[in-house]
């Protein structure tokens, strides 16, 4: 079976659908498998120029809208690259980004294309700022959920809880698969250590969306009553420089080390106690099961896909969002108890490995694709 896994990042982007797909390949073994991947150039930008029409809806209606345009623009971009480096036939093709499964559908109407949707950008646009609640750019972008539904022959997405938020924005959501996201154990593996100071760790890109405006008040509030940490922020951003600012206003900048991007984390994740993100929405959220796999300890917000990975109390600790005070508490129980920190983090990792492995999903993945070929 010849597959093409289609991205819409290049396979290094680091994190979400990074963190799986690059390493399926080496289980999807010749003769009986040949696996390709697909990605967009950075560096490809109006190339594209074919017109657009969708089945199901018009997006001309929310044509003035510059998000929506960049969308279109990219959509044509996407295409233009597929048929531009495209030559050989697939016999099934999984798409990894909406813009992905659609151009592949329109270049190659008779190849089944499985679509699986990993997270919301309209939500992340929303709770960064960048659009209005029921505005043209919502309205544009959950549309594009039931084109895709009507274009591609099967939809997967990656937590319950994001099966949920789809659901009012297609016709069938009970025909929607959800396989969870896939790690390889031998990137994401425990190493032993005994730090004396608590080393709190969080990976993100550093957005609004994840809620780190709400960890530096909860750190601020662990230094007022006199815990020793350190946190650890991996990752950047357009807030960075707002989130140094807000670091050093509330004292805590000492305590606070920014390390900006980096390509591969979880060569030292291992080394760190807790790992902590209080987003304020996650479709499925990898970085915690990677966390786990390193057997750090949980500590997330009870929201999308953080909700279904940690139980509360037994494999990590969950809070509610927005809430600096119930998260400042958490981190403080798992700071002052090192035989429950390691309990949580021993539950965390075991469900990691049973749950959110890679072979478990190359096998649902496996049964899925074989239904499409004879």
């Amino acid at each position: 079976m010849k597959l093409l896994q289609a991205l819409f990042f290049p396979p290094e982007q680091p994190g979400g659908v990074s963190s799986m797909i690059p390493y399926l390949q080496e289980r999807f073994n010749p003769p009986h498998w040949e696996m390709d991947l697909f990605s967009i150039p950075k560096r490809i930008r109006s190339k594209g120029t074919e017109e657009i029409k969708f089945h199901t809806f018009d997006w001309t209606e929310f044509g003035d809208s510059p998000v929506v345009q960049k969308y279109i623009q990219t959509y044509r971009d996407y295409l233009w690259w597929t048929k531009l480096r495209i030559q050989r036939p697939y016999d099934l093709i999984h798409a990894h980004h909406p813009i992905a499964g659609l151009a592949m559908k329109q270049t190659f109407p008779e190849t089944p294309v499985i679509q699986t949707i990993h997270s919301s950008y309209e939500r992340e646009l929303l709770l960064n700022g960048a659009i209005q609640e029921g505005g043209p750019e919502q309205r544009f972008l959950t549309s594009i959920y039931r084109e895709l539904e009507h274009q591609t022959d099967e939809m997967l997405t990656v937590s319950r809880s994001f099966l949920e938020y789809l659901s009012p924005y297609v016709d069938r959501p009970g025909e929607i698969q959800v396989i969870p996201n896939g790690y390889d154990e031998k990137r994401f593996k425990p190493v032993p250590h005994d730090n004396e100071v608590a080393q709190l760790v969080t990976v993100c890109r550093l957005v609004p969306a994840k809620g780190l405006d709400i960890l530096l008040k909860a750190c601020a509030e662990l230094k007022r009553k006199g815990h020793s940490y350190v946190l650890h922020i991996i990752g950047d951003g357009p807030i960075r420089p707002d989130l140094e600012k807000m670091a050093q206003e509330l004292g805590i900048y000492e305590e606070t080390i920014f390390y900006g991007y980096t390509l591969h984390p979880e060569e030292f994740m291992p080394f760190f106690d807790i790992f902590v993100l209080p987003s304020r929405a996650e479709a499925f959220g990898s970085v915690f099961a990677e966390a786990a796999l390193c057997c750090l300890t949980l500590v997330g917000t009870e929201v999308g896909g953080i909700a279904e990975q940690i139980e509360h109390g037994a494999g990590g600790l969950l809070v509610p969002p927005e809430d600096p005070a119930a998260l400042a508490a958490a981190l403080e129980s798992v700071i002052l108890d090192p035989s429950y920190r390691y309990a949580l983090a021993r539950a965390g990792w075991e469900k990691a490995k049973r749950e959110y492995s890679i072979n478990r999903a190359v096998h649902e993945l496996k049964k899925t694709y074989l239904k499409y070929y004879p």
